[in-house]
């Protein structure tokens, strides 16, 4: 049976084509999608060059399940309304991408939509979950919500009014730490109204010195810094806020930055991490080099993407605020949003689409 699915069809295109429907492999769940969430990684991935040619793009989905495979990792049902992250542009397995009519997804990296979430509000769970599970508890080993600090220590996240940064700064909030970010300006109150504690202008020279004095005005220093946009001007502003005393200060990011850019800033910055989403499913892929599969990442994403649903159930998570159709529902509107993100068009909001 042919679907309808957007396929990337040379370097640096895709288009919506008829593709086979996906088949259920072990772990894995059939799911008809009701709505797709865009990211960065889409149309980046879709220029990626001749290795991913001929595969399905996309992330992020809500739908309904129609087929369950066996073992797995969640005990989903047909019928069930779920949500979660599928490998989008995968070099082998062709067939996993989100953005089509049924996409195949890994039972242990969804949930279960709770009934005071909509469709298009689920859609924009995917990457964005998967990236803070990593990113905050990961690599910067923040205690999970269900454990909070007792006392709160700061913390840098560079790029809050992203998709990441903004689940970034409820669950650090949840975690019990204190949270400054940097956007632009029209954007502050947003993030404040979802727990930030400061928010500061990037484009400001003084940016970085203002969140070391932050950060200086509850007695402490800044030890960890959470870069959402990863490029050279983005980590020299976490290098700079970060302490400079014996002990240091630790960055993540969300794409690997040379160490030594960071120590020209700061010669007390004592790791640079950077986490792949793609690791959450604790498969073997290609990106670049050869990643091997780790089961401790497919545990704890399972573990993560628990905690997800309890917290959204709960009423102390909140979506992002999806921007439904912009340019047009379906497959179709979903090609005119990746030309938005591309260029830059879209901040403090995700683009999600109907199907």
């Amino acid at each position: 049976m042919a679907i309808r699915a957007i396929k990337i069809v040379e370097v640096g295109k895709a288009a919506v084509a008829e593709v086979p429907k996906p088949e259920l492999r072990d772990g894995y769940v059939l799911v008809k999608v009701k709505a797709v969430g865009l990211n960065p990684t889409d149309w980046k991935s879709i220029d990626r060059g001749e290795v991913v040619v001929g595969a399905r793009s996309g992330c992020d989905y809500a739908g309904v399940v129609e087929e369950v495979g066996n073992n797995l990792g969640r005990p989903f049902k047909k019928g069930d309304r779920i949500a979660g992250f599928v490998h989008g542009a995968h070099t082998e397995k062709h067939d996993s991408g989100s953005f089509g009519e049924y996409v195949i997804a890994k039972a242990d990296i969804a949930l279960k939509i709770p009934d005071n979430i909509s469709d298009e509000q689920a859609a924009t769970l995917g990457v964005s979950v998967t990236t803070v599970g990593q990113g905050l508890y990961l690599a910067l080993k923040l205690p999970l919500p269900t454990h909070p600090l007792k006392e709160p220590e700061p913390l840098l996240i560079y790029g809050g009014s992203t998709a990441t940064g903004i689940f970034g700064i409820q669950y650090a909030k949840l975690s019990g730490l204190s949270v400054a970010a940097t956007a632009s300006k029209h954007n502050h109150e947003y993030l404040k109204s979802l727990g930030a504690d400061a928010v500061f202008d990037y484009k400001s020279p003084s940016c970085a010195d203002d969140i070391k004095a932050w950060a200086s005005g509850q007695g402490k220093k800044l030890r960890k810094a959470w870069d959402c946009i990863a490029s050279d001007a983005s980590a020299a502003i976490c290098a700079a806020a970060l302490s400079d005393d014996e002990e240091g200060g630790i960055y993540a990011a969300l794409l690997p930055v040379e160490h030594d850019k960071l120590l020209a800033v700061n010669p007390k910055v004592k790791e640079s991490l950077f986490t792949l989403g793609y690791d959450a499913f604790g498969e073997s892929y290609s990106f670049g080099k050869e990643r091997p599969g780790r089961a401790a990442e497919l545990e704890h994403g399972r573990m993560f993407w628990g905690l997800a649903r309890d917290l959204l159930e709960q009423g102390k998570l909140k979506t992002i605020k999806p921007s439904v159709n912009r340019g047009g529902s379906g497959l179709e509107g979903v090609l005119e949003g990746l030309a938005d993100l591309k260029e830059g068009k879209v901040t403090g909001e995700k683009l999600v689409y109907t199907l």
